[in-house]
C-alpha cells in the first residue's frame, strides 16, 4: 500500500509539474505576441522603410518557446533516479 501511495504521490507531483508548464508556456504566448507587436509598431512608427530589426528578439523569444513547449508537452525526457546515481557516481570517481 505505501509503495502504491508514494508512486501516486510522485504522479501528483510530476502532473502538477506538467500543468504549471503548459500554464507557463501559453502565458509566454501571450506575452510573446503582445512584445513582438510592441516592437513592429515600433519599428513601423520610426523607420518603415528602415531594417527590420524586430526579427531579432522576435526569433529569440521563439526560441524559449520551443524549449518551454518542449516541457510543457514531455518532448524531453525528464531526469530519473539512474541518472542521478549515474551522475554521483562519475563524481565519486574524480573526487581525491
Amino acid at each position: 500500500m505505501t509503495e502504491n501511495r508514494l508512486a501516486e504521490d510522485d504522479l501528483r507531483t510530476i502532473a502538477r509539474k506538467r500543468l504549471k508548464a503548459r500554464k507557463d508556456f501559453f502565458d509566454f504566448l501571450m506575452i510573446w505576441a503582445a512584445v513582438s507587436l510592441l516592437l513592429v509598431a515600433i519599428w513601423f512608427f520610426s523607420t518603415p522603410t528602415g531594417y527590420f530589426w524586430p526579427i531579432w528578439p522576435i526569433l529569440a523569444m521563439g526560441i524559449a518557446a520551443l524549449f518551454m513547449a518542449m516541457d510543457a508537452f514531455g518532448m524531453r525526457r525528464p531526469i530519473s533516479e539512474r541518472d542521478v546515481e549515474s551522475e554521483m557516481e562519475r563524481l565519486r570517481g574524480r573526487m581525491p
